[in-house]
Formats: structure tokens, C-alpha cells, sequence
């Protein structure tokens, strides 16, 4: 008897452990599959770069861009200008979302007459070019901290408030009226109806924001500045150094995609009442 319930302890032991091992296989070859196009992409840059298809002096393969990366990480370079990159991207960013957001809700829910006559002026300046201005900021605060968070401010105020807007005047009216009919007043209907309502407007405006402010921050770091990932990649061009200038445009694209997808788990936590678009 006793033999008997150890082959069968053994055989369920090796069952789960057959079931997991196809598991891990079957999740290994998912994760391949659906990155297939990047990986035959990377192999094919290092085929044409070792074989000298493409001039090895202005396009590195990609294993000497990691290896370049991997020193940038051991020597602490690379985290060093990340550091400084995210504290003036998060400065600029929380600015705007905390003047816009408020802002939003009163031009969008208690002064709509004001907000029709601003609004073409809003929709004007989101249309303006934010390199174009550039010299203006530098110009009036000059080449330091302050003209780089200005800009940063600039171009993340206006996503967040024109969403913000569009949230608080899209809120549905009969769900207010139906909260007011049950005695829901004041803050309690702020916080329990129109805030939940226009939170999938305020919350793609954040995450439009975000991504815009850390791209743009590479750009006004190209120009007057001495440390973060945009000086980092003008001082690699400007000293011919194409591995490095490679591998810290590769950390600018991981880190924008890593955003993107810490704000798409956010809305995923909290937003997981919302419709889901389909995607295709």
C-alpha cells in the first residue's frame, strides 16, 4: 500500500512538473514570436555591420552597442545622466499637472462661457512648434535649469488641460442628475461622480504629457546643458563616439516604452472600469 501511494505521490510530482516545464516553453515561445521582427531586425544589423554592408564608422552592431551600454552602467555614467534627465522631466511634468488639472476643471465645468473664448487660443498654442521657441526661453531664462523646466512646463500644460476639459464637459449629465436625485451634493459628487467620469481624459492627457516631456527634454539637453541622456548623446557626436551614441538612443527608447507601460499598468489598476478599445 505504502508503495503504492509513493508511485503515485512520484507520478504526480513529475506530472506538475512536466506541466510546468511545457508552460515555461509555451510562454518562451510566445514571447519570441510576438518580438520575431526585432529579433530578425538585430540579427540583421549585425550580419550587415560585421560583413561592412553598412560603414562600421556610422553605424555600430549591436553587440558592441551592448557591450558599450554594459560599460556605461558598470562605471555608473549612464545612471548619473538618467538621474538628472528624470529630475528635470518630473519637475516640468508635476508643474503642469498641477496647475492644468484644477485649471481644466474650472474652465471646463464652472466657467464654459470663459472656456469658449479661450479656447482658440489654447488649441493655437498646442500647435506651436516647441523647438521654434527655444530661443525665447533661453532668451528670458536663460541657458540653466529654469529655461529647461519652462520648456518642459510649456509643452505638458496644454495636453493635460485641453484633455482635462474635454473630461469634465464630456461628463455624462444624466449620471449627475441621477446623483443629485439621490442627495449626492458638493464634495461627494465631485469626488464620487464627476472625478471618476472625466478620469480617462485627465489620465491620457497625463500619459501624453509624460512621454512629450521626456522627448523633449533630449532635445533642449542637446542645447546648453552639460549632463542628462540629450547631452550625453550630443557630446558622443560631437566626439565621433557612434557605440555610445547608439547605446544611449537605445536607453532613450527603453526608458520612453518603459514609461509608457508604467502609465498603461496604472490605467490598467485603476481605470479597469473603462471600455477598452479593440485592438487590431
Amino acid at each position: 500500500m505504502e508503495s503504492l501511494l509513493k508511485k503515485t505521490a512520484l507520478a504526480n510530482i513529475g506530472g506538475n512538473f512536466t506541466m510546468q516545464a511545457v508552460q515555461g516553453v509555451r510562454k518562451i515561445t510566445d514571447v519570441l514570436a510576438g518580438n520575431l521582427s526585432i529579433i530578425l531586425f538585430l540579427f540583421l544589423w549585425e550580419i550587415a555591420s560585421r560583413l561592412d554592408w553598412v560603414p562600421r564608422t556610422f553605424i555600430s552592431p549591436p553587440s558592441e552597442v551592448l557591450s558599450t551600454l554594459w560599460d556605461l552602467l558598470l562605471t555608473g555614467v549612464l545612471f548619473k545622466h538618467i538621474r538628472v534627465s528624470f529630475v528635470r522631466s518630473f519637475s516640468g511634468f508635476l508643474l503642469a499637472a498641477v496647475i492644468a488639472v484644477p485649471l481644466g476643471f474650472l474652465l471646463g465645468g464652472w466657467f464654459r462661457l470663459f472656456e469658449r473664448i479661450l479656447t482658440p487660443v489654447l488649441r493655437l498654442f498646442t500647435e506651436i512648434n516647441p523647438f521654434s521657441l527655444f530661443p525665447v526661453f533661453i532668451l528670458i531664462f536663460g541657458i540653466g535649469e529654469v529655461a529647461k523646466i519652462a520648456m518642459l512646463f510649456w509643452v505638458c500644460l496644454w495636453p493635460i488641460l485641453l484633455n482635462t476639459i474635454t473630461g469634465i464637459k464630456n461628463v455624462d449629465s444624466l449620471l449627475v442628475k441621477s446623483a443629485r436625485s439621490m442627495g449626492v451634493t458638493g464634495q461627494t459628487l465631485f469626488f464620487k461622480v464627476i472625478l471618476p467620469a472625466a478620469s480617462p481624459n485627465i489620465f491620457h492627457g497625463l500619459r501624453t504629457s509624460c512621454g512629450v516631456a521626456f522627448f523633449m527634454l533630449i532635445a533642449a539637453e542637446m542645447i546648453g546643458a552639460s549632463s542628462g541622456l540629450g547631452w550625453l548623446v550630443f557630446n558622443a557626436q560631437n566626439n565621433y563616439q557612434i557605440s555610445k551614441l547608439f547605446a544611449t538612443t537605445v536607453t532613450i527608447s527603453a526608458l520612453g516604452l518603459s514609461l509608457n507601460y508604467l502609465f498603461g499598468e496604472v490605467e490598467e489598476r485603476y481605470l479597469s472600469w473603462k471600455e477598452k478599445t479593440p485592438e487590431y
